[in-house]
């Protein structure tokens, strides 16, 4: 009896109800999203390791390319180096197109720290995203700025990509006859090209298109979300509207300059692969610039999809097996030699680079810009970890706060 007396006075422990459960959810699915990453990044590595070490050995030994890239004088190392950095620096002149508030060493900090970070991680991408915007918060850029400065340059970089297949197929028939698979990759470029400018065209000239287009979005959205049991994005019609109006003002005084700048950017990374072409010996007789056109052309519409940081290891095989065809060992080895040289140039200098960058962002600002403050590290692991901040302007806001405290 003194035992029941005693168990009827304790406080009965509380039945974990909804409130356990909704806390117990987000672990679960934190714990589904980090499977899900380290999954992504071992098929990543996966993919790499095979094609460094599998296919492209096929081609070319790698004692045969580093006689290649040793044989090399030094007026072609120094002509391969002067067209990387003309390369990298193009990168910035489409920032400071888009975003004219934005100075050109500006710009030249966010290219390369969010190239940084999209050449190492897997689904590097997003988390670029969020450096470019901490970065560009810090210094007084706007979300509604940011996310048309996004659109924009990915719209124009897309019509770019989708594009480069058709003009590279025209050329090529004045050298030789085009393979198939170019003739598929230029068609399909095509109809996908007419079908975006079209498409983006229409979004600018109507707003009954805009406001049609907007609906549909947010309906699928929204079923894309109950998929993925998330919560759907809220006013998207309404967002949808609102870049149209501020698209249409930019491009009305500066389109002519984002296109420039835009079609400079991806034929200089094209006359990066020529240099490195040129410099390892390969001469026009054995792979023509008309060749190394198309090639580059399909290998950017190729990996226009992320599979690996950078497109690692499907550039090089895409580009190597698109020039070495055919061309006994001796072009193999040249071909991989100077295939691997330039994407050593291209691919790993912004690395170190963008390293630095974010040093000098976070702890020399007035190297980079004198009237502003460098973002607050909070703000910067909030706007990296949302993948760039898209979602909403909480990252604005606190940055804006802790600006003002």
């Amino acid at each position: 009896m003194k035992a029941s007396a005693e168990q009827s006075r304790r406080p009965a422990k509380p039945h974990p109800g909804p409130v356990a459960a909704v806390q117990r959810t987000p672990t679960a699915a934190g714990h589904r999203r980090r499977g899900r990453k380290i999954l992504r990044t071992a098929m990543s590595l996966g993919l790499v390791a095979a094609i460094f070490g599998f296919a492209l050995p096929h081609f070319a030994s790698y004692h045969s390319v580093w006689a290649s890239l040793h044989a090399m004088t030094w007026p072609q190392v120094l002509l391969v180096a002067a067209t990387a950095a003309i390369s990298m620096a193009s990168g910035w002149i489409i920032i400071s197109a888009v975003l004219p508030t934005v100075r050109l060493r500006q710009a030249a900090v966010v290219n390369l720290g969010s190239n940084a970070v999209a050449n190492t991680l897997p689904a590097g991408g997003a988390l670029a995203m969020g450096v470019s915007w901490a970065m560009l918060s810090s210094w007084g850029v706007s979300t509604a700025d940011y996310v048309l400065y996004t659109l924009v340059s990915g719209i124009w970089n897309v019509l770019a990509r989708l594009g480069l297949p058709v003009l590279a197929l025209l050329i090529l028939l004045t050298a030789a006859r085009p393979d198939a698979i170019l003739i598929v990759a230029a068609g399909v470029g095509l109809a996908l090209l007419i079908a975006l400018a079209a498409g983006f065209s229409l979004l600018l000239r109507s707003e009954s298109f805009a406001i049609r287009t907007g609906r549909l979005l947010e309906r699928g959205a929204c079923a894309g979300s109950r998929l993925v049991r998330r919560p759907p994005p809220r006013r998207i019609a309404e967002s949808l509207a609102g870049f149209r109006d501020r698209a249409s003002r930019l491009l009305a005084g500066r389109s002519w300059r984002i296109s420039a700048a835009t079609l400079a950017g991806n034929l200089s990374l094209w006359l990066v692969l020529l240099a490195c072409l040129r410099g390892v010996g390969l001469s026009q007789g054995q792979v023509s610039w008309q060749a190394s056109l198309a090639a580059y052309a399909f290998v950017r519409l190729l990996t226009a999809l992320p599979v690996t940081p950078g497109g690692l290891g499907v550039t090089e095989l895409g580009l190597v097996g698109a020039l070495a065809a055919g061309g006994g060992p001796a072009v193999g080895a040249r071909v991989t030699a100077a295939v691997l040289l330039y994407r050593a140039v291209t691919y790993l200098p912004p690395i170190p680079l963008g390293a630095l960058a974010c040093l000098a962002w976070r702890h020399t600002p007035g190297l980079i810009c004198r009237s502003k403050k460098a973002a607050p590290a909070a703000v910067v692991v909030e706007a990296i970890t949302a993948g760039g901040g898209l979602a909403g302007v909480s990252a604005e806001e606190d940055f804006r706060r802790t600006s003002a405290a």
